[in-house]
């Protein structure tokens, strides 16, 4: 855990900075999604890649407005990923925000991480043609 990681009660720009950190470098050790990172965000990006995702995080979370980009976009060039990548990150992202927030401020996160996570699998593996039957 980080050196500035600790039990938060409340979420502000500073507390999510930590979560994040402390996230994000679990999944750069993961074996099934840091792999999958590793090829899209070299390791000199990070820095730049977790302002992204701070930005993005902080317009969601604190309505910070600050994320201007496409999430499902950037997820939908990512051929490779599978239902079992998201549950890992979400396993990931819950037990972080449970490690590092009161309850009550991990349970909002988690909630929306959830809905983010099934709006985007939604939208990558929902597959109507799948449902018509053949006439």
């Amino acid at each position: 855990m980080p050196q500035d990681a600790r039990m938060h009660d409340t979420l502000t720009e500073a507390s999510l900075h930590s979560f994040l950190a402390a996230f994000y470098a679990k999944v750069q050790r993961d074996p099934l999604i840091g792999p999958v990172f590793a090829r899209v965000v070299p390791d000199a990006d990070w820095p730049r890649h977790l302002a992204v995702i701070q930005d993005f995080w902080s317009s969601v979370l604190l309505k910070s407005g600050r994320y201007k980009g496409n999430p499902f976009g950037k997820h939908q060039v990512l051929g490779e990923l599978t239902p079992s990548h998201f549950a890992r990150w979400l396993a990931l992202f819950e037990q972080t925000a449970g490690e590092l927030f009161s309850a009550d401020v991990a349970m909002h996160l988690t909630e929306r991480a959830n809905r983010i996570g099934d709006s985007l699998k939604a939208g990558l593996f929902f597959k109507p043609e799948s449902l018509r039957q053949d006439r």
